[in-house]
Parts: structure tokens; C-alpha cells; sequence
């Protein structure tokens, strides 16, 4: 019978083991007056880990442990003759804590006991901008529930309540890298963190904002996150807390219809975890269960009483921490969660039936491992990341709609939405035609029955999936030449992203009623138009219209080597990438102008982003003047990896554009007409990849024990920035001189539409396009057994004239990049006034947080605070181009770029947290968040569309204050 240990590393194996999300000891014995404290056994134990590690000081007496798991450590020093110290230290995620020694004796020889006459602990410097926060610190301060919350912690980053795009920080919302436990859960192909893990298992954070080292495999444009979740230890524990944020403790809300002033919406949720050994000092677990649950009364509409909304997930999580050596550690973990919602959305002039619901599942799985081998470590790792969502009707039709059926006049509200008419004054014959229609469907208002409402049930379902997989593999080693020591690392990439979209109708989808006034082509009048989804209809052949499916693949090979020479550390790096893109609806085909032949269904190579074309150089000097203070410096290039173009530019992408239906008065089909909408695109010959390039400058103080202070300058230079735009926009009248003499972005682009169809936009490089951005900023981080602070100010600008948060008249969404609204038609162009200040741009941000226990035995005091600059806004306008009203005035602006700006936000969030020990060592806990304590419920998002009546009007505000109270009691 094998033995259970060995069965787990097998199992384990067999999956995969990868790199781990660790942190880093080290540090150097020396004594007074004597030589170099050689030959020290240093030995680390924490209840997180399931061995301890040790090694042994080298002849400088220096001292190194990799890959230790967060959290905190008794350190243990002892000589060969059996004198020891024991001194406790914490490791941070992705941080290398230095605890340093000093003796007083001249030999350590002999000696029966080793006294410390000196010690410090301080944080490794390096040349680069990242924070390690502490689990402590993330269940003391006020926080929401979900991952997303927990952006605010990031030092220096703004504060935002959009709940897709993320923060802008050096570059748009969507160039930052989220990544929970070590898994990338920024959505593929968009870069927006849409995932809903929650936070209650995180254990600690780090954000890397600048100053990359080629390690980590990090191309983000923005900033960088991560996290590592809770683990089990030698001991069990258990525990469950109940959260509510009742309606009734949350102020009215501003800027909104006065039937919605009230909150109207009670949240509440459950917690359940367990931990503990399974294999004493080798095998632990953790295991959690999270369940949140949102209600709330939705208004009667003009037909009456609708349904209520609920929103209801599950979220259940496993860790395992194996090690069957002292070098050799694994870990495997495993998140899973489904979210259902019905009453999503009933409009006020809609029949209940009408109203939409939804479902998302979430899997975040990951299995890594390391080996330590004498100075050189093996690490691996496996991430699968999958998100997928559904909004779904609350009423599903089972009509199937076919162009050689009927439509069921008889029985319109089951055939799909019917958009019941409103009648037209002066207009009799419409009216008369409708008036049966308004009588059977209307709604009853004074006594008479109206049209202008929707019966039915929601017209379309919307199926979007997105897959992630990532494999790594890297070797790190320390050596020693002469006086000069190396840490050489070596580390390999493979990276897939997957988007599947389906999109469908329910029944015929949305049903309109022209009333036979308008005739088709053939002179017969039309009664009834139905806008349907072509994926929901057959071809001629029978077969079904394919969902989309775009991938990406991506590779990357990194190599960086720290050299340590005295008091100065220079890291010098090289991040090689390659991105493939791949779409649909396209073969190859040899002799043919385009390369390819239209194959409807079929995947091919879109693009392929070259490994000469994205050489990343990270190169870092840092200069530890005394020994513990530095001055450093850090030049670093990124190509960010999100890129839509594999949906956006695909050939197939036409598939799920819809069809308008006509129908007769008795419901037969007369003709179909598409929608319009976009097809394939050709890419510019030559293109190089977007880039952003950074310098930074800084210094490091440790000002006392526990207290330090940063500053740094930082400037970012985005530019080669993709997008699609028509092919001869170049030519438009107000282009200037040396853009319009460089002619078409693709010359022979009439031929190859004329042999494969597509677009008469093109994918290309805008010229002149660019983003800057530069910073000044100050840190302040003080950690001691009582609390933590963490307090810092940035004054910054972000300019230039290509502005991907601002691309749309809602921003905060999944938009493309490389084809948005930018570059689209006259007067969208980078030289139409979009040179300025960009959306992101917060002069002045100053962010504070922290913790401290209060004067009394249990208590505990967090505090959030945050005051920043408005957000850049300008004026829209499509008739200043001389452009028809009817026109869009979506981002064709009227004045420059960021000309005006929203108000400042400022806001007090806090946390009381009170322990309560009871018997059987059991401990109750009480907990009680005010969010917003002064209700500033600042309006941004300001609408900028000059015609519109709101103007000027804020369309969005902070949420308004609330309190939110948990109860918990841990075994």
C-alpha cells in the first residue's frame, strides 16, 4: 500500500508544479572587529510553511532564502558549536526582506552563546516602484467584498468606481495586469479585470508600478497586481462571519430620478473556511465557501407589478501546501464559482416579461512548484483561467426562427419583443392600422389604452466566453566571481487567450410595427419588421452561422541578472515577446493577391507580432550609499500584451451582425436586408507594435525602525498606437500636410476587397499618435506590531492625443482596443483637436490608509482616506465639423482635449474591528465599515454632447455613504 504522501506528490506532479508566489529572505552576519561570520546555519520556520528552509553564510557571511511563502518566519542562527539566536522577520509577496546581524565577538568559533548586539530588517532596494501589503493590513482597513476592491490599496494609483475598466496609472484602464494568486485574470483581448473572484481569502498584495526587472514576465502599461491567497498551517482552524449592508444605513443617493433617491437594494453575505494538516509538517489545506446575495424591489411599470432582483453567487476555493523535502515545495489551488440574476432590467413602460436576467461561471485554477538545489532554484507553473456569461431572458421563446416561416400575428408577445406603437398625431391611416395592436398590448393609463411600451420577452441572448492558459518554467542561480555576486535568472512563457461569442434572438427578437405605411421593394407594404440575430438562422446549406471564436497566442523568454559589487546593484535584463493573433473566416491560398480565400467557420493567422519587434530591455542601478538608504535609477521598455484585433479584425466577424425582417400583415416573410455593420479588416504593411517606454529616478530613506520614506520621478512615453481607421482618411480636407502626403495606409487594398470582400477600414499605425506621462511622488510606510501606515502623494500629468479611456460615450466597458471610435470618420481624427490632457489625468492625488489597535484590550481602528483631482472632460460637437445634426457627436470634439474638469473627490472610509476571546480558544469578531463618512458624493463622467439637454450634467457619482456590518467567530 504506497504511502499517502507519496500518492499526493504524484497527483500533484502529474498536473504540474510551477513558480511559486513567494518572497525572499536575506541578508549578512558580520562581527565586531573580526572576520566575516562564515559558516552560520540559518534555518526559517513559519506555520505557512510546511518545512523549514535553511542554508549556510558563505565566507562574506551573507545569507540567502528564496522562495518562501508569505508570512511571518523565526529565524534561527547558530554556529557549529551550537550557539543560536532566534529572531522573527516578515516575507512579503514579492519582496526580499534584509535582516542583517552583527556579533560581539571576534570568532564565533567557540562560543556557547550568540548575542546580538545589532540587528535590521528593512526591505531589499531595488530599482523599481512596487508595495507588499500584508493580510493583516487587508482585514483591518475598509474594504468591499470582491477583488476589484481592493485596487484602492495600490499607493499612488487613483480611486475609481468604474466596475470594468480599471484605473488609469501611466497608461489607459486597460493596460494594467491583474493577476489573483499568481493567475492572469485580466480579460483576455480586452485588459479589464471583468473576473469577480472575492478578497476574503487573500492573505497579501503587492502592486508593481514601474521599474520593471526582467522577471515576472511583465508587459503591463499601466500598473501591475498581485496576490496570494490564504494557506493552511500545523494547526486546524476554522471560521464563519456573516456581513449585511442593510438599505436602511445607506444615504440617499444625488443625481438621480426622485422614485431612485433611496437605496433600494439590501446585500448580505456568508463566509465558511477551513484549514489545517493533513500530513503533519508536509501536507496542509485551506478550504473556503462564499456566498453573496443581493436584493432588491424593482419598481412597477405602466403594465404593474414586476419581479424582483436577485443576485446570488457561489464561490468555493481549496489550496494544498505539499513538502515532501526540505527543498522541494508545491502548491496546488482551485476557485470556482457560479452567479446567477433574474429582474436584471425592466424598463418603466415594459411588461414584467420583458425583463433580462443573467448567469456567470468563474474557474481560476493554478499548480505550481519549486526545488532548491544548493544555490540553484527549478520553478514551474500552470494557470487556467476561465470566465463565461449569459444574459439570458427571464422568459425564453420557444419559437425557432426560420426566413422560409411565418411570424404568428395572432400572437405577437410570444413571438419575441413587440415595441407596441404610440400613435402618430395626423397621421389616421398608421393609427387606424395599429389600433388593434395598442388595444391588445397597450398598457391602461387614465382609463385609455397607450402604445410606446414593450410586451414579450427580451429579444436577444448573449452567450461570451474567455479562456486563459499559461505555462513558465524558469531557473534561478547565485553565484559568486571575485568580489561580485550574480543572480542569474532564466525564465520561458507560453500564454493562450480564447473570446467565443454567440449571440442570438428569442423568437423573432425585436418586433416593430411600421403599419403598412412604408412598402418594400416590390410595392407590398410593410406591417411588421423584425431585427434578428443571423446566428440564430440557418444558412442556405442548412448549416448553423457559426459563434465567433478569436485566439491569441503568446511567447515569451526573459533574462535578467542582478550584480551585486559592494554597495551598488545593477540589474540588467532582456523580455523577448512574440503575439500571434488568429481570427476567422479565412483559409490560406496560395496565388492569390490577399494570401487568403473566404472559408466562413475556419480559423487562420491574422497577424504575427515579431520577436525582433518586441525586444523589452529592463536595466536597473541601485546604490546603497550607508548601507541601508539607496538612490536608483531604471530605464524599462513594455509592448503590453492586450490587443481585440483577433475579434475585431476577423473576417467573421459579420456573422453577428442582424437582419431586419419584413414581414406582411399577415406575418409572411417579404424580404431580409443585414444590418450594417463591420466586417474584416487588412492590416498596414510594416507595423511595429505599441511600445511605452519609461525612465525613473529615486531614493529610499529608512528614517527609524518600521518607518520609511520613498520618492521617485517617473516618465512614460506611449507611442506606435493601432487602430482601425478608413483607409483613406488620410486625404480628409483638414489633415495636415505631411499625414495627407503619405496617401493611403493600404495602397493595393481595392484588389484584395474585390478577390475576399471585408472592410474599407484598415488596420494601421495613426500617425503622430502618443501618450506622455510623468510623475513626482512621495511614500511614507510605517510598519510596527501595533499598525501599519501607508500615506502617499503624486503629482502628476498624462497628456498626448490618443486617448483609449475616452472612446466611447460609456468608457467604462469592454471596449476594443486597436478599433474603437477613434480614427472613425471626420472629425474622430488624432488631429481633431485630441491633443491635450486625457481622461486619466489626476494632477494631484494624495492617498492614505492603515490600521492601529486602540488603547483597549480587542479593538482595532482602520482607516481609508483619499483626495484627488477631477477628471478631464471637453465638449462634443459634430456640427463644429460642419457635419449634419444628425450626425454623431461621439468624441468629435469642439474644443481641445481635457479643456474643462469635474470636480475633486475627496472621502473618509473606516473600519472598527473588535475581538472578543470566548471558551474552548474560540474568538468572536465584530466588524462595522462607514464608507464615505462626509457623503461627498462627487459627480463625474460629465456628459459632453453639446446638444444634449444635460450638458455639463455629471452622469455618474460616488457612492454615497453606507455602512456595512459582519459578525465572525474563528475556531
Amino acid at each position: 500500500m504506497p504511502r499517502a504522501s507519496t500518492i499526493v506528490a504524484v497527483l500533484l506532479w502529474s498536473a504540474f508544479a510551477f513558480a511559486q508566489q513567494t518572497g525572499h529572505l536575506e541578508g549578512t552576519v558580520t562581527v565586531i572587529d573580526g572576520p566575516a561570520a562564515a559558516g552560520i546555519h540559518v534555518v526559517a520556520e513559519s506555520d505557512t510553511m510546511p518545512r523549514p528552509r535553511s542554508t549556510i553564510t558563505d565566507a562574506d557571511g551573507r545569507y540567502s532564502l528564496p522562495h518562501l511563502l508569505p508570512g511571518s518566519y523565526r529565524v534561527t542562527f547558530e554556529t557549529a558549536s551550537g550557539a543560536r539566536h532566534t529572531l522573527t522577520a516578515a516575507v512579503l509577496l514579492d519582496q526580499a526582506t534584509v535582516l542583517g546581524l552583527e556579533l560581539d565577538t571576534s570568532t564565533t568559533d567557540a562560543i556557547e552563546e550568540l548575542v546580538v548586539v545589532g540587528k535590521r530588517v528593512a526591505r531589499r532596494g531595488q530599482a523599481s516602484i512596487t508595495n507588499a501589503i500584508g493580510g493583516a493590513v487587508v482585514g483591518s482597513v475598509p474594504l468591499g467584498p470582491d477583488y476589484r476592491d481592493l485596487v484602492r490599496l495600490a499607493p499612488g494609483v487613483q480611486v475609481t468606481q468604474d466596475r470594468v475598466r480599471g484605473p488609469s496609472a501611466g497608461g489607459s484602464g486597460q493596460d494594467n495586469v491583474y493577476r489573483f494568486d499568481g493567475v492572469d485574470v485580466s480579460l483576455p483581448m480586452f485588459g479589464t479585470l471583468s473576473a469577480e473572484p472575492s478578497s476574503h481569502d487573500i492573505d497579501q498584495l503587492t502592486f508593481a508600478r514601474g521599474g520593471a526587472k526582467a522577471v515576472g514576465f511583465n508587459r503591463s502599461g499601466g500598473f501591475s497586481m498581485d496576490s496570494t491567497a490564504k494557506s493552511g498551517s500545523d494547526a486546524f482552524s476554522a471560521g464563519i462571519e456573516y456581513a449585511v449592508e442593510p438599505r436602511r444605513l445607506v444615504a440617499d443617493r444625488r443625481g438621480v430620478p426622485s422614485s431612485f433617491v433611496r437605496q433600494d437594494t439590501d446585500r448580505q453575505r456568508i463566509v465558511l473556511n477551513a484549514a489545517g494538516p493533513i500530513l503533519p509538517s508536509r501536507l496542509f489545506f485551506y478550504a473556503s465557501y462564499f456566498e453573496p446575495r443581493e436584493d432588491r424591489t424593482n419598481q412597477d411599470t405602466a403594465y404593474g407589478p414586476v419581479k424582483d432582483y436577485v443576485n446570488e453567487r457561489r464561490e468555493y476555493y481549496a489550496r494544498l501546501t505539499y513538502a515532501p523535502t526540505d527543498t522541494l515545495l508545491l502548491n496546488a489551488g482551485y476557485r470556482t464559482s457560479n452567479r446567477d440574476e433574474n429582474g436584471v432590467s425592466v424598463g418603466p413602460l415594459d411588461a414584467d416579461s420583458t425583463s433580462l436576467g443573467g448567469r456567470a461561471e468563474q474557474t481560476v485554477a493554478s499548480f505550481d512548484g519549486v526545488w532548491q538545489l544548493g544555490r540553484t532554484e527549478l520553478s514551474f507553473r500552470y494557470n487556467g483561467y476561465d470566465l463565461s456569461g449569459s444574459s439570458k431572458p427571464d422568459v425564453v421563446l420557444p419559437v425557432q426562427q426560420s426566413l422560409s416561416g411565418t411570424l404568428d400575428a395572432d400572437n405577437l408577445d410570444r413571438m419575441g419583443q413587440l415595441l407596441v406603437p404610440a400613435r402618430l398625431d395626423g397621421n389616421d391611416a398608421f393609427n387606424a392600422a395599429v389600433a388593434p395592436l395598442i388595444e391588445r398590448y397597450g398598457y391602461t393609463d387614465a382609463g385609455m389604452r397607450r402604445g410606446g411600451g414593450a410586451v414579450g420577452a427580451n429579444p436577444r441572448i448573449n452567450d461570451q466566453s474567455f479562456r486563459r492558459r499559461s505555462v513558465e518554467v524558469s531557473v534561478d542561480r547565485e553565484f559568486q566571481w571575485g568580489a561580485i555576486t550574480h543572480e542569474v535568472h532564466v525564465g520561458a512563457q507560453r500564454a493562450q487567450g480564447r473570446e467565443r461569442l454567440r449571440r442570438l434572438s428569442n423568437g423573432w427578437g425585436s418586433i416593430q410595427v411600421p403599419g403598412g405605411v412604408d412598402v418594400a421593394g416590390d410595392g407590398t407594404p410593410i406591417f411588421y419588421v423584425a431585427t434578428v440575430e443571423q446566428m440564430s438562422l440557418r444558412r442556405p446549406d442548412g448549416t448553423p452561422v457559426a459563434p465567433i471564436d478569436s485566439h491569441t497566442k503568446s511567447t515569451s523568454i526573459e533574462i535578467n541578472d542582478t550584480i551585486t559589487w559592494n554597495a551598488v546593484t545593477l540589474d540588467v535584463g532582456l523580455l523577448f515577446s512574440q503575439d500571434v493573433l488568429y481570427g476567422q473566416g479565412l483559409r490560406a491560398s496560395a496565388g492569390t493577391v490577399s494570401g487568403f480565400a473566404p472559408a466562413p467557420g475556419h480559423r487562420y493567422r491574422m497577424v504575427t507580432i515579431r520577436w525582433q519587434d518586441m525586444v523589452q530591455p529592463r536595466l536597473g542601478v541601485t546604490w546603497s550609499y550607508n548601507g541601508t538608504d539607496t538612490v536608483f535609477a531604471n530605464y524599462a521598455r513594455y509592448n503590453p500584451e492586450a490587443n481585440s484585433l483577433a475579434r475585431a479584425a476577423s473576417w467573421d466577424r459579420n456573422t453577428r451582425a442582424s437582419l431586419r425582417v419584413l414581414f406582411d400583415k399577415a406575418g409572411r416573410v417579404i424580404s431580409s436586408e443585414p444590418h450594417p455593420g463591420s466586417s474584416g479588416k487588412v492590416f498596414q504593411d510594416g507595423l511595429k507594435p505599441r511600445r511605452i517606454d519609461e525612465w525613473t529616478l529615486g531614493m529610499t530613506r529608512e528614517l527609524r525602525d518600521g518607518l520609511a520614506l520613498r520618492a521617485h520621478l517617473r516618465r512614460r512615453e506611449g507611442s506606435r498606437f493601432w487602430e482601425d481607421t478608413w483607409n483613406g482618411s488620410r486625404g480628409y480636407d483638414n489633415a495636415p500636410p505631411h499625414i495627407a502626403a503619405q496617401g493611403l495606409y493600404v495602397p493595393g487594398l481595392s484588389a484584395i476587397r474585390a478577390e475576399i470582400g471585408g472592410s474599407s477600414y484598415v488596420i494601421a499605425a495613426l500617425d503622430d499618435a502618443y501618450t506622455r506621462y510623468w510623475e513626482a511622488a512621495v511614500e511614507l510606510e510605517w510598519r510596527a506590531a501595533r499598525g501599519y501606515l501607508n500615506a502617499s502623494y503624486v503629482h502628476s500629468r498624462y497628456t498626448g492625443n490618443f486617448d483609449q479611456d475616452n472612446t466611447s460615450t460609456n468608457n467604462d466597458a469592454n471596449l476594443f482596443i486597436g478599433s474603437s471610435n477613434l480614427a472613425d470618420g471626420y472629425g474622430r481624427q488624432l488631429w481633431d483637436r485630441k491633443d491635450g490632457v486625457l481622461r486619466g489625468d489626476r494632477p494631484h492625488l494624495l492617498k492614505a490608509f492603515g490600521n492601529i489597535d486602540a488603547p483597549w484590550s480587542g479593538g482595532s481602528l482602520g482607516a481609508f482616506l483619499v483626495y484627488q483631482s477631477g477628471q478631464p472632460w471637453e465638449a462634443w460637437d459634430a456640427t463644429a465639423y460642419g457635419l449634419p445634426t444628425y450626425f454623431s457627436s461621439t468624441i468629435r470634439y469642439a474644443e481641445d482635449a481635457g479643456s474643462r474638469r469635474s470636480p475633486s473627490h475627496w472621502q473618509l472610509d473606516l473600519r472598527y474591528t473588535h475581538r472578543l476571546p470566548l471558551p474552548l480558544a474560540t474568538e468572536a469578531e465584530v466588524r462595522i465599515d462607514l464608507f464615505n463618512v462626509f457623503d461627498r458624493q462627487t459627480g463625474y463622467n460629465t456628459n459632453p454632447v453639446v446638444r444634449d439637454a444635460t450638458f455639463g450634467q455629471p452622469r455618474s457619482y460616488f457612492d454615497p455613504r453606507r455602512v456595512q456590518v459582519s459578525i465572525g467567530l474563528d475556531i
